[in-house]
């Protein structure tokens, strides 16, 4: 029986002292010069910082289960052991030039609603859930998002744990070398078991909620991706004797193709996106014509027919560009995550929660990557965005307002009360 008021309940807040202390101490795990972290997935690093988390939450009363892919997940237990976990959480493993809040944040605002309803002698009907899914950066390993891939069955744990890194070790052997290859179901279809709702606390990673000046973004849903390799062929010869228009330069080509990606996205605003991050040019040498250029490049928009929009026009323009120039062009896609919509009562919920705390708040699409994306595969799913400074991030100068966070902090509280119940004071 729940014997605390609505406004009773509205009251509740987490300790924001303690959730900044826990990202300080988390931090030091692999603090690079720059007072960034570079703790990749796997490594001895990673290894203390799982234990870390592990011996946390078994002194806040957590049991803890560990499946084959090394995903970790914490359990406060319900009055109703019956009911599906709520869950929260978001990785520990950073960029090798990575900062403390990103994925972290998430993880440990999950310990800290933990510890302030053992604070308060709360309990819920159902229980509650911090994760810690594995290799969500993929710095180290491929695919990205690994660990809550595998458990929404985006892909196969063979294909997980059979992956190496630069040096030729598997995920299976990292696993085992850090005593985190644990024996439960990985993924939901061969029994993992499946939430009745997860939230993710993120920083936002961009320079949104700062530009506006909002606390809290109430995310509605993740960008699609599509990923693809671009290249033109053209032939190598001497810069000094080859006349202009005798010339068949790769990257002259290449350049009016990258334009074009960013007229395509431009042309696709709000949501869309387009970048050329990655150039490969063959010879690289001063005084030589390029003969072949491979790029990169990365479309993403909120709607799948957006995305094949966009699909659509890069065709288009790699074909012509072997028709305007004297060279040869194809690309090539290599990855695709469909755009993802989160679940309208979770979104609700977070958006009631700020409202509630009086947090200014804003809608806002991801246009990023996050376990999140796979969970809401299999369960009810939001997200809670709050600012980072000038939105940078991957970067060892990532910062975070200790009041954003706790602010963000106070509204996965309540959202995920509003979800579990509350039972009554333990």
């Amino acid at each position: 029986m729940n014997d605390l008021s609505r406004p009773a309940l509205d009251q509740l807040a987490i300790n924001g002292e303690r959730l900044w202390s826990s990202l300080m101490t988390l931090a030091g795990i692999g603090v690079t010069q720059k007072g960034g972290v570079c703790r990749l997935a796997l490594t001895d690093l990673d290894r203390q910082a799982r234990e870390l988390f592990v011996r946390w939450a078994r002194e806040a009363g957590c049991s803890i289960r560990i499946d084959r892919i090394g995903n970790i997940f914490a359990q406060r237990a319900g009055r109703d052991p019956s009911r599906r976990a709520i869950a929260t959480g978001s990785h520990i493993d950073t960029q090798p030039t990575g900062g403390k809040f990103d994925g972290n944040y998430g993880v440990l605002a999950g310990l800290e609603v933990v510890r302030t309803l053992n604070d308060l002698g709360l309990q819920t009907e159902a229980p509650l859930e911090v994760c810690v899914w594995t290799n969500e950066e993929g710095s180290r390993f491929v695919p990205v998002m690994m660990g809550s891939g595998v458990w929404a069955g985006a892909f196969t744990l063979d294909h997980a744990i059979a992956a190496r890194d630069r040096d030729g070790i598997s995920v299976g052997n990292a696993l085992a070398s850090i005593g985190f290859a644990g024996s439960s179901p990985a993924d939901v279809a061969g029994g993992a078991p499946v939430f009745g709702a997860y939230f993710e606390a993120h920083i936002e990673q961009g320079p949104v909620l700062e530009d506006a000046d909002v606390t809290l973004g109430v995310v509605t849903g993740a960008l699609g991706q599509r990923w693809y390799d671009v290249t033109v062929n053209g032939m190598e010869a001497h810069a000094g004797p080859t006349p202009m228009r005798l010339r068949r330069d790769a990257l002259f080509a290449a350049t009016h193709l990258m334009q074009e990606v960013i007229a395509i996205a431009t042309r696709e605003q709000p949501h869309g996106r387009g970048t050329v991050g990655s150039v490969d040019v063959f010879p690289n040498s001063r005084n030589v014509i390029p003969g072949r250029v491979r790029f990169s490049v990365d479309f993403r928009h909120a709607t799948d027919e957006g995305l094949a929009r966009m699909d659509a026009a890069l065709r288009v323009a790699v074909a012509a560009a072997g028709q305007r120039f004297p060279v040869q062009a194809g690309l090539e896609q290599v990855v695709y995550f469909e755009p993802v919509a989160f679940a309208p009562a979770l979104v609700d919920a977070v958006r009631a929660g700020a409202q509630r705390l009086g947090l200014s708040h804003m809608d806002i699409v991801s246009g990023a990557g996050h376990d999140a994306v796979y969970v809401a595969r299999h369960a009810p799913t939001a997200m809670i965005f709050v600012p980072c400074k000038d939105g940078i991030s991957h970067n060892e100068i990532e910062d975070a307002r200790p009041e954003h966070l706790t602010a963000g902090a106070n509204v996965l509280l309540h959202a995920m009360l509003e979800q579990a119940g509350v039972a009554a004071r333990a």
